[in-house]
């Protein structure tokens, strides 16, 4: 396309698209203004942070087993789904290994003939038809064989797989017709009543984290904010990120699922300045955070990013001004720029 023609078209590109994301509610071409809302609103001002940095984190069990094969063999069956409730004990996978139970058959039969053989020679030798020496040799073949068996049916114990503690089945990877291997992976079993949140802190702020360290974490998913204890701390830094695993022990919450994303906000930041509001004034469309602000008698959308949230009040960190205005009651309807009056 010659150049002169590429500037206008891309120009009427742009006035097209401009028109189409044009909200309906403030095209004066309708003609239309929009109605007065009345509201109730606060003056914010702003507080310093108590030097805090936030960092990402995850919900995680602190009883987590991943369940795997001890020997090779067709499973048999897996009596449990994913989101399946056990006990301890509770059957798993059954592995089915002929050659096992031919192996216990076996050591059995060979355990009752040395059993015998020993008692047989014991009695002979009370009787003096028999030395010490033979019983002697009776009673070792007697112990192999005993130890032989144990070994067996240990090795048929391993072709049922129990529940070592009471949990929910969070991943199964296996079906029943699949070829278990030893190490082969088939189920994670979670203690979902015992949860932690695990986080990554940079090297230089990890330093400051003792073990007991009061941290507040928020779970945006289940909007859960709470105030939780360094359990565990990193020894060393991770070489590539430069950061030490945190861990930090939180109240048990049936909204909280392992693997949910968690911000954790760590002591030794630069501190910002940070606004306390009712949380009526926060509205959440998508992944975006609202509030309204009101200038000259008119509400102003605000996308904000919000912080910890306890007792009704929620902190905002960023998109707002001490001294501002901001609607905590009437807001759900408002639209931005939309004539308003404040009501007390």
């Amino acid at each position: 396309m010659p150049h002169k023609y590429l500037f206008p078209t891309l120009l009427l590109g742009l006035l097209l698209t401009a028109a189409g994301c044009k909200d309906p509610a403030h095209d004066g071409a309708t003609g239309k203004t929009l109605p007065t809302a009345e509201v109730r609103v606060i003056t914010v001002a702003g507080q310093a942070a108590q030097g805090q940095n936030q960092v990402a984190g995850a919900v995680e069990s602190l009883q987590r087993a991943t369940i795997g094969a001890k020997i090779s063999g067709p499973i048999e069956e897996i009596p449990v789904v994913l989101g399946s409730t056990v006990k301890k004990g509770a059957l798993l996978a059954r592995i089915s290994a002929g050659e096992i139970a031919a192996r216990v058959a076996q050591a059995e039969t060979q355990f009752s003939q040395a059993q015998r053989n020993f008692e047989r020679e014991k009695r002979l030798l009370e009787q003096d038809a028999s030395t010490r020496e033979t019983v002697k040799s009776q009673e070792d073949a007697y112990r192999v064989t005993e130890a032989g068996l144990r070994e067996a049916r240990a090795m048929r114990d391993y072709t049922r797989i129990t529940a070592p503690f009471a949990g929910i089945i969070s991943q199964k990877m296996a079906n029943a017709g699949d070829l278990a291997t030893p190490g082969m992976p088939l189920l994670v079993l979670e203690n979902t009543e015992h949860l932690q949140i695990v986080a990554s802190a940079p090297e230089g702020l990890a330093m400051k984290i003792k073990k007991g360290d009061p941290l507040a974490v928020t779970v945006p998913a289940a909007e859960f904010s709470q105030t939780g204890a360094v359990t565990e701390i990193g020894p060393a830094a991770d070489i590539a990120s430069r950061t030490a695993l945190v861990k930090i022990r939180i109240d048990p919450n049936p909204a909280l699922r392992p693997g949910q994303y968690a911000r954790v906000a760590l002591p030794g930041g630069a501190g910002v300045n940070t606004f306390q509001v009712p949380e009526t004034a926060l509205f959440r469309f998508g992944q975006m955070e609202r509030i309204f602000v009101v200038r000259d008698n008119t509400a102003q959308l605000r996308l904000v990013r919000s912080g910890e949230h306890r007792d009704g009040q929620v902190e905002i960190l960023a998109g707002l001004n001490g001294g501002e205005q901001v609607v905590i009651q009437g807001g759900e309807r408002l639209v931005d720029g939309q004539p308003v009056t404040i009501v007390p």
